[in-house]
């Protein structure tokens, strides 16, 4: 089979999942292209028509992971459950939907780090989709607790009512064991570094700039910092071990990136 894969979003000229596709495709010891292919939010009929001809397999970015639920015939317990979809995959004729994201950065956090996130306090800046994946990764790697700060009252309340390791807030007075950066770097604004336990790791999953004035801060304080690369190459290992059915090593396809 010659795999026709590729990311759909908007905007995706920056998107760097060609390369980790094609990474994994040479792991895998398939053969296959990889595409950008800009979509717009709402445009779920482009995605449609994309799945039904010319493409295999899609990896989805912003705006759509919400979007492409409506598409999808089957869907894994991570997709149904937080309610987004970052992969695609058509198989017999139907369309399967999955969620690599949060089990991604988990990943990363252990394979690069040698971190692992059960029995930790742990703080998540934002509440958007991205920190749902995590948050949903993190409760069910085992986190004690996980406090949520983001700026939409509602999107925390529902997700600390979700999981009952979340709590609106910081941890009190108690020091994380790692701090999670989801907010965007546009109009970020760089707040005085919350409490963390010494060799704590602070992670910001945006990778450009690779190194933040947010990550800067941490790391001046001691702090072991990352940014979002290796969750990006991690759930991409995730994502194409299931698109081709052979167990693809994230620490592989981040040195494709880096």
């Amino acid at each position: 089979m010659n795999w026709r894969v590729g990311v759909i979003g908007s905007p995706i000229a920056h998107s760097l999942s060609p390369q980790l596709h094609e990474a994994g495709m040479a792991i895998a010891g398939v053969t296959g292209t990889s595409t950008r292919i800009e979509v717009r939010s709402g445009d779920v009929a482009r995605v449609a028509e994309l799945l039904a001809g010319p493409f295999d397999a899609l990896s989805v970015t912003m705006p759509l992971k919400t979007q492409v639920l409506a598409l999808c015939d089957e869907l894994d317990d991570t997709a149904r459950r937080i309610g987004a979809v970052n992969s695609l995959l058509v198989r017999d004729g139907r369309i399967e939907g999955a969620n690599t994201d949060g089990a991604g950065f988990v990943d990363a956090l252990a394979g690069e780090l040698g971190f692992s996130v059960d029995s930790r306090s742990v703080v998540v800046l934002g509440a958007g989709g991205a920190a749902r994946s995590i948050v949903d990764a993190l409760a069910a790697a085992g986190a004690t607790r996980i406090g949520l700060l983001g700026r939409n009252p509602e999107t925390v309340k529902a997700l600390a009512v979700a999981y009952d390791v979340v709590h609106e807030g910081v941890l009190g007075d108690e020091a994380a064991d790692l701090i999670v950066n989801t907010t965007p770097v546009a109009g970020r604004v760089v707040a005085p570094a919350l409490r963390a336990r010494p060799g704590a790791v602070a992670v910001d999953i945006t990778y450009e700039p690779r190194v933040s004035a947010w990550m800067a801060q941490y790391e001046e304080s001691g702090c072991r910092v990352v940014n979002g690369l290796a969750m990006l190459a991690y759930q991409a290992a995730r994502q194409l071990s299931w698109w081709f059915e052979v167990p693809i090593d994230g620490a592989a396809l981040l040195g494709a990136i880096q």
